[in-house]
């Protein structure tokens, strides 16, 4: 398939998708016109591994290589949303740097900042997530720690309007996640409470997201308040499934789990707002367990680990035709994680996977010739 450019993302780009009757409660009724089930997917790159190299150069790179667009990271200089959101000039220079290489910009990620609006406890291994200004006075000031972050979330959605993208992707950590083992046991209650106070907490932040016209897409992922299927129905209907909050799918997070990913797209269609691209290779050998034994990334002894796309479990050339099927209308971003090659490898090997694997919709049946007996 030909570099897309089919679909310039940030200037609008809309598309209903049909949903099965499911957990969200209720389908879209206006699926894709045939325009837009014709049009190329744009496979963009997620720069979050990369926000150690300045941001004109991983441009160059995801030009060079052959992405049609970026998912941007608020880190790094990849993307400053307190000067974005005060300095014209800057918001000019950055749209300027996306099109010098041919780019597009779809999403903002603001995962690292999202995971502090609902952890409980927040502690040493925020500091490293947190900028100064949200971190502030840090474990001491935990509460002032959430409000910064939540604050932070909310300026992030303006920007992403300002610039034109029209997703934010993130995580919205927990305050429950630490009981995941369910023991020492605590009550039904105690977990009401945790999707309680992810409602309180982030109901303030989506009024935004609906004030401005951009979606909040969760990546579901362990350690934040949906992290499974059921996990994702409960908060989902915690918050009231309000249309500016949906998921960021990525099947990787599921494989090592045991949860098929394909029932997500279809079960969760109509809030399917974003796609990473990221594969899981298990090895369950009788020894080696899903919770990873404490041990490094592609150890051995571990059950699973993260690889390039199209080299672990997961059926993407079968997800990709039900993204297609459901009527997704956005691109599919190459979140690449592999500690077993080089990134400059991998990325573009990535590329080429997801390139010969998304297919154009069909423009008829393939037994519509019947028709014409």
């Amino acid at each position: 398939m030909e570099r897309g450019r089919g679909r310039q993302y940030g200037q609008g780009a809309s598309g209903g998708r049909v949903e099965p009757h499911g957990p969200v409660g209720r389908p879209l009724a206006t699926p894709p016109t045939a325009k837009e089930q014709l049009m190329p997917r744009n496979i963009n790159l997620f720069t979050g591994q990369w926000v150690d190299l300045p941001f004109e150069e991983v441009c160059a790179l995801a030009e060079r290589w052959g992405f049609d667009g970026l998912e941007v990271p608020v880190a790094g200089d990849h993307l400053d949303v307190y000067r974005a959101d005060q300095d014209e000039a800057y918001c000019r220079e950055w749209k300027d740097t996306l099109a010098r290489h041919n780019l597009s910009c779809y999403a903002i990620s603001n995962h690292s900042t999202g995971q502090a609006v609902c952890d409980d406890p927040i502690d040493f291994r925020h500091r490293g997530l947190l900028s100064d200004r949200v971190w502030g006075a840090g474990e001491s000031d935990a509460e002032g720690v959430r409000t910064r972050a939540a604050a932070e979330l909310k300026l992030t959605a303006r920007v992403a309007a300002k610039l034109g993208a029209e997703v934010v992707t993130g995580f919205t950590g927990s305050k429950i996640w630490k009981y995941v083992a369910m023991y020492p046991p605590v009550s039904s209650e105690v977990i009401a409470d945790g999707y309680e106070d992810f409602a309180r907490r982030w109901g303030p932040i989506i009024d935004v997201f609906d004030e401005v016209g951009v979606k909040f897409a969760l990546e579901v992922h362990p350690s934040e308040i949906a992290y499974d299927y059921w996990t994702t129905r409960a908060a989902l209907d915690a918050i009231g499934n309000r249309e500016g909050f949906g998921i960021n799918w990525d099947p990787s997070h599921m494989i090592w789990q045991g949860i098929d990913p394909a029932v997500f797209l279809t079960d969760f269609a109509s809030r399917i707002y974003h796609v990473h691209c990221k594969d899981t290779r298990t090895h369950f050998d009788g020894r080696n367990g899903r919770l990873s034994s404490h041990l490094p990334w592609d150890d051995p002894r571990r059950g699973w680990t993260f690889v390039s796309a199209g080299l672990g479990d997961a059926d993407l050339e079968g997800h990709f035709r039900t993204l297609n099927q459901i009527g997704y209308p956005g691109p599919i971003s190459i979140e690449w994680e592999d500690s077993g090659m080089d990134r400059l490898t991998g990325a573009p090997l990535a590329l080429k996977y997801a390139r010969d694997h998304v297919y154009d919709p069909p423009r008829a049946a393939f037994d519509s010739h019947f028709d014409n007996r």
